[in-house]
């Protein structure tokens, strides 16, 4: 398949003609516009500093049901322990920066460059992006962040500072997703740590028959520190 060529113009191919490992289109930019449309037709951005902007739609796709979330019996007993403060909404700029941030000091590259930074927290000021904290002795140890649309949270990335700090705050997360009637939490592609969290692969057409499901569901849009 190729890769196709955005212009100015808010359009995306359809997700169907992604190559085999994913990739579907380059350029466009990062606007809200884009990015909603990209999100609405499960494209999500994923690109290397000095790359252009690169839009994937893998197939199979890694998803999280909430009825599935997983936590060890470790973490659990950690979590029932109340040792860590968990909170929405409150410090999203921080989480997505230290995402970034302690990724760029294990040495690994990250694809949240500065306009990413500021792309996703214009999302998180109209209300579609969303943080969950985890927060010890009023430090900020871990942390998620994605985009919320109808009954669907698309996982963008989360970091710990703190051993299981950021599965205590996907816990929280799942907790809440669970009480609002979402269908699942979109991973985009797999990996060892989300697998033993409950998350598996399925086919692009589930995942598509899905998405459509769950985007006809209400909108939870604005801050949800309030809910």
């Amino acid at each position: 398949m190729p890769v196709f060529q955005l212009t100015d113009a808010i359009l995306f191919p359809p997700p169907e003609l992604a190559r085999e490992d994913g990739l579907l289109a380059v350029g466009g930019d990062l606007s809200v516009p884009r990015l909603l449309l990209a999100y609405q037709l499960g494209i999500f951005p994923w690109y290397s500093p000095g790359e252009p902007i690169l839009w994937w739609a893998p197939d199979p796709r890694c998803v999280l049901f909430p009825d599935e979330f997983h936590l060890s019996r470790r973490s659990e007993r950690l979590r029932r322990q109340e040792r860590f403060t968990i909170t929405f909404d409150t410090a999203f700029t921080q989480v997505i920066g230290d995402c970034a941030a302690l990724r760029a000091d294990e040495g690994n590259g990250t694809w949240i460059d500065e306009a990413m930074q500021a792309a996703y927290t214009e999302l998180h000021r109209l209300g579609h992006a969303h943080s969950v904290e985890c927060w010890q002795g009023g430090e900020l140890v871990g942390g998620l962040y994605g985009v919320a649309l109808g009954g669907i949270f698309f996982g963008e990335s989360m970091f710990s500072r703190v051993t299981n700090a950021s599965k205590l705050a996907l816990a929280a997360l799942v907790e809440r997703l669970m009480a609002w009637e979402f269908d699942l939490i979109d991973c985009q592609v797999a990996s060892n740590h989300l697998i033993r969290l409950g998350a598996r692969t399925i086919a692009g057409t589930e995942f598509q028959q899905r998405l459509a499901a769950a985007l006809g569901k209400e909108e939870r849009r604005g801050g949800w520190q309030r809910d």
